[in-house]
């Protein structure tokens, strides 16, 4: 659609349907540079075609091109680009044109951006443009699983090694044994040894007086 240089550009959101390998740039100088405009877009990706057009209707002095580039996404680029950049003085319009696709090319398009979408959505995929090729598409029905090297403990070992640690570890450890090489630690370990054999002790002394015979009260109740 023609733009109107007095209004302000607005922002339109493409789908894939509006989007095409066609371009069609306007208000490009009338001053022969053909050459340089397709130099210019030719950065961005290999160009099939590219013809002048000259019954489009446009501003005076200014000529209209028509672009074909060889795949969608170089066309994508050219337009994010180049749209409303300065061009020998002119600010040029860059739109697409999807109306110049073929059954084929809208086919291509839409399978080219289903398998973008699979790619991005599947996880391990490198980003970028999808290339098929015959010897290099991975078939799941090739996949040949590889046996996990795990090796399986003997019961009898792990027995035995438990028998063995079991046998280093001492019996029974002496009260007057220092634990740590910090002899505040130690002293910390004495003073809640000293607190445990006195709470066992008090335990044996209230076992000790339960098993005498409880007194008769004799007295009379009001």
């Amino acid at each position: 659609m023609r733009r109107n240089k007095d209004e302000t550009p607005a922002v339109r959101v493409y789908t894939v349907c509006d989007e095409s390998k066609y371009l069609i740039v306007r208000n490009v100088p009338a001053l022969g540079c053909g050459d340089e405009l397709r130099k210019l877009f030719g950065g961005y990706g290999e160009i099939d075609e590219f013809v002048p057009l000259d019954d489009e209707d446009c501003e005076p002095y200014t000529d209209v091109y028509w672009i074909k580039f060889h795949q969608v996404h170089n066309a994508r680029f050219a337009k994010r680009k180049l749209d409303e950049s300065i061009f020998i003085g002119n600010r040029i319009q860059v739109s697409y044109a999807p109306q110049y696709e073929s059954l084929d090319d809208t086919k291509e398009k839409l399978e080219g951006r289903r398998k973008e979408v699979v790619a991005r959505l599947t996880p391990g995929r490198s980003k970028g443009p999808y290339v098929s090729s015959a010897g290099s598409t991975p078939s799941h029905n090739n996949f040949v699983p590889q046996p996990l090297n795990i090796q399986q403990s003997d019961p009898r070992e792990t027995q035995r090694q438990h028998t063995v640690h079991s046998r280093n570890l001492p019996s029974m450890v002496s009260s007057n044994q220092d634990y740590f090489p910090v002899e505040s630690m130690n002293q910390t370990v004495r003073l809640v040894r000293e607190k445990l054999n006195k709470i066992e002790s008090d335990v044996d002394a209230l076992k000790a007086g339960s098993s005498k015979r409880p007194r008769n009260d004799n007295r009379r109740r009001i």
